[in-house]
């Protein structure tokens, strides 16, 4: 085990805390990329939510460099913190980006794409982060615009000319890359890459552990569970380099993530059970998570919607 994923492995949440507000302030970045495993690096993005401040760089922006190429994760939000993390990669190595993927249709997956394509790169996406895009783009690009003001420029809606359903294989400089949809979680469209050979798993928004997830309106809580239990926990990858938060262990995801998951639920289902409304559900019982980046934005509105989930179920 690298010295890096040594450290990244028993990072604590107080590194990733959400009032640092930049920890690279040369750079559009956030912060500089680390090498997580050899050949496989990652920026850390913050985990407070976009800010002019941190660029709207609150994701990971990870790349795997082989001989014959580097493939990025994420393509960033906006064409300038796009551009940023290319100069980082070009300090890395002199191989040619060959092809970025977008975790999923949110802004700090796909809107530095525009970026991307004028350099001549494609860009892979599940056909159901495409069909985000296509209908919510100029929604998303409109928000990255309200926070981040000047740092937008040159940043237009592009989606990505390369889909797949439910696997896409690459096999780049002896490094065999499996991207994949292993089911409904956090947002549509939701993907993960997987290095079997090095034991590593990028997860994008399937897995969190330092900041609390957000449950959004469309997010199905039980397909999320279904979808880690039957797809996700048989990989059982090593090294983890989550959508947001340092590189961890499958243990600590699964624990922030899965666990959280199951537990909330039980609150709620108890809460139903008892004859609780939705103005009351959103107080249930959180406080074993309350130490977790954002959680005072998010705890209650997951609880909502968790609520309005398993009313009817």
């Amino acid at each position: 085990m690298s010295a890096t994923i040594a450290v990244a492995i028993t990072a604590t949440a107080g590194w990733a805390s959400e009032d640092i507000a930049d920890q690279y302030p040369q750079s559009e970045l956030y912060s500089k990329p680390v090498e997580v495993i050899p050949h496989v690096f990652s920026a850390i993005g913050a985990t407070a939510p976009p800010t002019y401040e941190n660029s709207g760089h609150n994701n990971n922006l990870s790349f795997i460099v082989t001989d014959e190429g580097v493939v990025v994760m994420n393509a960033g939000a906006s064409a300038r913190l796009a551009a940023a993390l290319h100069a980082e990669i070009k300090r890395v190595t002199d191989q040619p980006v060959v092809l970025v993927i977008n975790e999923n249709g949110q802004g700090h997956a796909m809107l530095g794409n525009s970026y991307w394509r004028d350099q001549g790169v494609d860009i892979l996406a599940h056909v159901d982060a495409v069909e985000e895009t296509t209908e919510n783009g100029d929604f998303i690009l409109q928000g990255m615009q309200r926070y981040n003001r000047d740092k937008a420029e040159g940043t237009r809606v592009e989606h990505a000319n390369l889909t797949f359903e439910e696997a896409y294989d690459i096999s780049l400089g002896g490094v065999e890359i499996k991207v994949m949809h292993l089911g409904p979680a956090h947002d549509p469209g939701d993907l993960q890459v997987w290095i079997p050979q090095w034991g590593l798993m990028i997860t994008g928004d399937i897995a969190f552990h330092e900041r609390m997830l957000p449950i959004f309106e469309s997010t199905c809580t039980s397909c999320w569970l279904e979808t880690w239990e039957e797809k996700l926990e048989p990989i059982a990858p090593t090294y983890v380099i989550p959508g947001h938060g340092h590189p961890t262990n499958f243990a600590q995801v699964r624990r922030f993530t899965h666990d959280y998951l199951v537990d909330l639920r039980a609150k709620i289902r108890d809460h139903i059970d008892a004859g609780g409304d939705l103005a009351s559900a959103y107080y249930v019982d959180q406080s074993n998570w309350a130490h977790l980046d954002t959680f005072e934005e998010l705890a209650t509105k997951n609880a909502g919607r968790v609520f309005a989930e398993m009313e009817w179920e």
